[in-house]
Parts: structure tokens; C-alpha cells; sequence
């Protein structure tokens, strides 16, 4: 939903506050990262999962397999076929695509064992100079897209302005995961709405919390779109 043209190259450890990656340890991950807040990953490993999605499982719901899918509408649903998404009228207070984001992982935190070590995509099309930089990078470079692979604990989308840099509204992590895969967040540029892949009681719970526009899903059935 947010335009990404315009795009430059960017080193993540130029960007003020933004730590560099941790010394590895046997996992690739150092003791205490969690205190580290979020940082580049140290190679793309850790993403090895998600490698073999067609693109349309990398835009909209991720891995198969979970249990249950669901979609977080950042808008509502268009009305009609062809709709525009210029013509969605939404209130003032209408909360961002972040904020969204962050109740709905805020919710997915409790069905996870690693809260304090997730993975974080940044789309390069963004217009947030977040992707590139010198070899050895964690870069991912999937079909159609490449981002930035970051990490840290989840609860580092509290600073997510701070810690890339941007005093402005942000857009959502392209992809979230833990390092369990218990659930993966996906919220690309072109639906008006995240795939979340999770177990049944997290799905649940999120479809139960009322401050959420959320609705269970089917990877495998055509879903809505803006044109």
C-alpha cells in the first residue's frame, strides 16, 4: 500500500541507532540479544525457510503448513469489483499499518517460545534506503523482491521509527517470524491487508480481539484486492 519508488542503496549500520550485528555464537546468535534491540542479521540463514516461496506465498500468507491463516485488514475490504483504493474515506483516528501490526504481534508474542528472537524483513521498495550495502550483507533476494533482514526480540517494533531512523510514520516489517516459525507475518506493498500463518488458538485469539479488523482465512481461495 505504500509506494516505493525513488529507493537508494543503504548500509544498515550507517543508520543512526541501529546496532551492527551481535558476535555469533554456536547458533549464529549471541547471549543477550535480546538487550541489543533490533539489528542486522549475520547472514541470511535464518530465512533458508522461507527461500522456496512462489511469490504469491511471499506477498500474502508465507509458509504452508500452519494450522489456520487469517487476514489483517488495514483497510476495509473493497465494496465492489474494480474499486479503487483512492476511494476508501477513513476516519481521522483511523490507526497506521504499524500500529495495526504491532497489536497483532503483540497478540502473536504469546504463542511463541522465542519472543526475544524474531526475524524482520525490510522490502527495498520502500523508499527507506534500507536495503544493499557491502558484500556479505543480509540481504534476501526472492522473486520479485529483496529486503534487509533484521533481528531482534519482538518487542523491538516499539522502536521501530528509532531504530531506522525515521521520526515519521513507518510502514510494517514486509515479513515477521520467530525463530520457532511458530507464526509468520506478512505484509506486503500491494494487498490492503496482512497474511498471518499461525496455530488455531492464536488465530483465535486474534480473531477475538476487538481492536482488530481480522478475518480467517484460506490461503488456496482468491482473496480481495484494490485495483
Amino acid at each position: 500500500m505504500t509506494s516505493g519508488a525513488g529507493h537508494q542503496s543503504w548500509d544498515p549500520c550507517a543508520v543512526p541507532g541501529l546496532a551492527p550485528p551481535p558476535p555469533a555464537g554456536r547458533s549464529g546468535h549471541s547471549p543477550g540479544v535480546a538487550d541489543l534491540g533490533l539489528h542486522p542479521a549475520p547472514d541470511t540463514s535464518a530465512a533458508e525457510w522461507i527461500s522456496d516461496l512462489s511469490f504469491d506465498e511471499l506477498v500474502t500468507f508465507g509458509p504452508a503448513g500452519f494450522e489456520a491463516y487469517a487476514r489483517l485488514r488495514f483497510i476495509p475490504d473493497p465494496r465492489r469489483e474494480g474499486q479503487s483504493e483512492a476511494d476508501v474515506v477513513l476516519p481521522a483516528d483511523h490507526p497506521s499499518e504499524l500500529d495495526q501490526s504491532r497489536r497483532a504481534l503483540d497478540q502473536l508474542a504469546r504463542h511463541t517460545e522465542t519472543a526475544d528472537q524474531c526475524y524482520f524483513c525490510i522490502w527495498d521498495g520502500y523508499g527507506l534506503d534500507l536495503v544493499a550495502g557491502p558484500a556479505g550483507r543480509a540481504v534476501l533476494h526472492l522473486p520479485h523482491r529483496s529486503y534487509a533482514l533484521m533481528e531482534g526480540p519482538l518487542e523491538a517494533l516499539e522502536t521501530w521509527e528509532a531504530d531506522l531512523g525515521r521520526e515519521g510514520p513507518l510502514v510494517p516489517p514486509a515479513l515477521v517470524w520467530p525463530a520457532d516459525h511458530s507464526w509468520c507475518f506478512v505484509s506486503d506493498v500491494d494487498p490492503h491487508w496482512a497474511g498471518i500463518g499461525a496455530s488455531t488458538a492464536a488465530i483465535g485469539q486474534l480473531l477475538a480481539d476487538p481492536t482488530l479488523d481480522i478475518v480467517a482465512a484460506n490461503p488456496r481461495d482468491p482473496q480481495p484486492y484494490y485495483y
